[in-house]
């Protein structure tokens, strides 16, 4: 008799995942210079990031089950965000699951939340800085992260709050990070599958009570506004949702592309912005050009939204005199001699 259900999709999730990894290591070792086999690289290390909660409990134990039939090397990393009292015991139980599930090496990571951008995003950018410094401690291939199909339902959503455009809308994709490290296998699958996978194999979970937080806007949204959503429109928000993230990724890949491979057709040879050609580019390429300007010239990526963009694109299309404008990260755009000059202070 086979594995129940939710578990057989969960390890399936993460097999596939594993075997593009293996893949990807076989071009890389392939590449090298020939030499003898006690010299080749060992094989490829993937860790999860693991909060005890029943989505990163499903992920690791998946990885455990699947990682020794490819030979790769599994182990795990869990965050101490500091932010509840007996954060360090709970953090301790998790590399303690981790490690009879069979996991090695695992780390627990301390960090420190600031304010910058509120506490949810705060919490973030600590987070993935501490999962950033275990993966290249450890020389992992790879972090798996739990994120289901909910929680890009949910991400799509807030993008959609923002009212930053089809990439906030493109939710988070299934590969990211600086070299593809971090890696997303249950984007097609929903929460209730990872925690039918953990009752069934009677793993313990956690259920983090900031996820029931009616102070946090994600915790509201999962739920106050989802099931709203669901009750006036029907079951399958979630999935058209997620769908949705998936169509606008495609699109706005194709647009950075685009916005990419024209941006050299615009500046001149002293590289400054001509306003004419930009005007010329259809606005969702002309507004990427700009924005990919901005960040260069030192403007925070999270701190630029779509209303900083449109008030420079205004430089170009509503051009009446007006002065500088200023964008995060003390840079300031202005228009000057029919160039559109980006740079801080």
């Amino acid at each position: 008799m086979g594995p129940h259900p939710a578990v057989a999709a969960i390890r399936l999730a993460v097999r596939r995942v594993l075997h593009d990894l293996l893949t990807e290591h076989h071009r890389a070792t392939a590449a090298l210079p020939h030499a003898p086999s006690h010299e080749l690289p060992p094989p490829p290390l993937v860790l999860v990031a693991c909060s005890g909660g029943a989505d990163s409990m499903a992920l690791a134990s998946a990885l455990a089950f699947e990682s020794p039939k490819l030979g790769i090397r599994a182990g795990g990393v869990t965050v101490d965000h500091g932010l509840q009292p007996g954060s360090d015991l709970r953090a301790a139980e998790v590399v303690l699951r981790l490690r009879e599930l069979g996991l090695d090496p695992v780390d627990s990571v301390a960090v420190s939340v600031g304010r910058a951008g509120g506490p949810e995003a705060a919490a973030r950018d600590a987070r993935y800085a501490a999962l950033d410094t275990a993966a290249e401690r450890h020389g992992a291939a790879a972090v798996l992260l739990g994120h289901t199909r909910d929680d890009q339902a949910e991400t799509v959503l807030l993008g959609l709050a923002r009212g930053s455009g089809i990439r906030s809308l493109s939710g988070m994709a299934a590969v990211s990070g600086a070299g593809g490290r971090y890696r997303r296998p249950f984007l097609e699958l929903d929460r209730q599958t990872a925690r039918k996978a953990c009752m069934v194999q009677s793993l313990p979970v956690w259920d983090d009570p900031h996820n029931a937080d009616p102070a946090y806007t994600r915790s509201r949204l999962r739920h106050e506004g989802l099931p709203a959503l669901e009750k006036a429109l029907g079951k399958g928000v979630v999935e058209a949702l997620a769908r949705t993230a998936r169509l606008s990724r495609d699109d706005a890949d194709a647009l950075d592309s685009w916005a990419a491979q024209a941006e050299a057709t615009v500046r001149d040879a002293a590289g400054l912005l001509e306003c004419a050609k930009l005007y010329a580019l259809p606005p969702a390429v002309r507004r990427r050009i700009l924005r990919r300007a901005a960040i260069a010239a030192g403007a925070p990526a999270g701190s630029l939204f779509a209303r900083h963009i449109e008030e420079v694109d205004r430089l170009i299309t509503g051009w009446r005199g007006q002065g500088a404008i200023n964008l995060p990260g003390k840079v300031v755009a202005r228009r000057q001699g029919g160039r559109l000059v980006i740079r801080q202070g």
